[in-house]
């Protein structure tokens, strides 16, 4: 139980999460934090069960420094994305699914990216998207406030709008929010923001 969301935008990419951690009714922990940098280029926002999220992301962290070695050159973020994809389907297949849903985004050559992969394995690429039990709320506000081509300072503001959306109405998600962007031309940034 958690909020996440991703949005693409022209100069970069943002990701925001809540900060709880919930084992059913019962709040675990308060400061939890669910947004991972894999690279300067490359984020990833998890809901779910973050001890399977957390294997899959340090996987792929050495699956790519493995393919990056062999080929001279970095996976970009749709083949970072199909390689999260691709361990999610595996471990379905085996009967040993990851209970993760994950969204990958960030930049490369051909620009920004933000696509979705849930623990069939399957993979989107989206404009926004968002995961977890807040998700139907927060598309509530994505939906009504992204526009094509935003800047990453208007889908910043629109991402944290999201997640504190959320917040207000579904128990699972609380406790402040943590933002990550990534510029085209830049370093990821991640701040945490406080519960109003």
């Amino acid at each position: 139980m958690t909020t996440t969301v991703a949005i693409k935008c022209n100069d970069g990419v943002a990701l925001a999460a809540d900060r709880r951690a919930s084992k059913g009714f019962f709040v675990g922990s308060k400061d939890v934090h669910k947004i991972y940098t894999i690279d300067d280029n490359t984020a990833v926002a998890v809901a779910g069960q973050l001890s399977d999220a957390e294997y899959v992301i340090n996987l792929v962290k050495a699956e790519r420094r493995l393919a990056q070695l062999r080929r001279g050159f970095p996976l970009n973020i749709k083949e970072s994305a199909k390689l999260f994809s691709n361990i999610a389907y595996h471990g379905l297949k085996s009967y040993q699914p990851y209970f993760a849903e994950l969204l990958v985004a960030g930049n490369d050559k051909q620009g920004s990216h933000v696509f979705s992969s849930d623990i069939s394995g399957s993979i989107i690429s989206e404009e926004f998207t968002s995961s977890g039990s807040g998700s139907p709320i927060a598309y509530g506000v994505l939906e009504g406030g992204y526009k094509p081509n935003m800047t990453l300072a208007d889908g910043k503001e629109l991402a944290v709008k999201a997640v504190r959306a959320a917040m207000e109405r579904d128990p699972g998600s609380g406790n402040g929010v943590d933002l990550t962007t990534i510029p085209v031309n830049g370093t990821p940034e991640t701040i945490s923001l406080e519960a109003n």
